[in-house]
């Protein structure tokens, strides 16, 4: 098994543990299921991860994890994250290391498709203002000399402030969008569902 399919399940541990506080943020400025389709989408996840032949193959478990979600979780969520893992795929060598320059690669593909795929940028109040900030910490000329551990530690401040930032703007899509300014003061549940996500894969590649 590689450390690739070992942090995604350490990922999906992490969504299913946090799924009534998903769906409590989004019941404030969204259609209150969002913990629940994420929680439905990485137990599939678990699921196609424990019947796959190669488990040691990168590029095959982003693709699988890609595919389930997208199979699985409804709202905009499903679309965008699937996007974002098939993304990944698709730039990921068979026999991929984490490391400084992979992360840098798999991580900008990710949000490349998911700005494609939801027509959003960093500022829409998206997931995009946690996963922007969070793939600096492993770009040039910010990363350059710092090894794998002290970008992740950069980047899981990154996320966290990533999600700060979403409370003091007004949402530009999704269903929070209706809201316009009255959705400030409120975490976008997607963008604490992408920071818990880097957390979970923070803290277990850190051990």
């Amino acid at each position: 098994m590689s450390k690739i399919t070992e942090t995604i399940e350490a990922v999906a541990r992490m969504i299913l543990r946090e799924k009534d506080y998903l769906t409590e943020l989004d019941a404030k400025i969204g259609d209150g299921d969002h913990g629940i389709n994420m929680a439905r989408g990485f137990e599939a996840v678990l699921d196609a991860l424990d019947e796959l032949d190669h488990p040691e193959n990168p590029r095959l478990v982003l693709h699988t994890v890609g595919t389930a979600i997208l199979e699985s979780v409804g709202g905009a969520a499903g679309p965008l994250y699937g996007t974002a893992f098939l993304s990944a795929a698709k730039v990921c060598a068979e026999d991929e290391r984490l490391s400084v320059s992979s992360v840098d690669r798999l991580l900008g593909a990710a949000i490349a498709g998911i700005e494609k795929r939801g027509h959003a940028q960093r500022g829409d109040k998206t997931m995009l203002d946690v996963l922007i900030p969070v793939h600096e910490c492993f770009t040039s000329p910010y990363a350059d000399g710092r090894t794998l551990y002290e970008c992740l530690a950069d980047a899981n401040q990154a996320a966290n402030e990533g999600v700060e930032y979403t409370k003091t703007i007004a949402a530009r899509k999704g269903r929070a969008s209706y809201l316009g300014e009255r959705s400030i003061g409120y975490e976008d549940p997607g963008a604490v569902s992408s920071m818990l996500m880097f957390r979970a894969a923070y803290q277990f590649l850190n051990r």
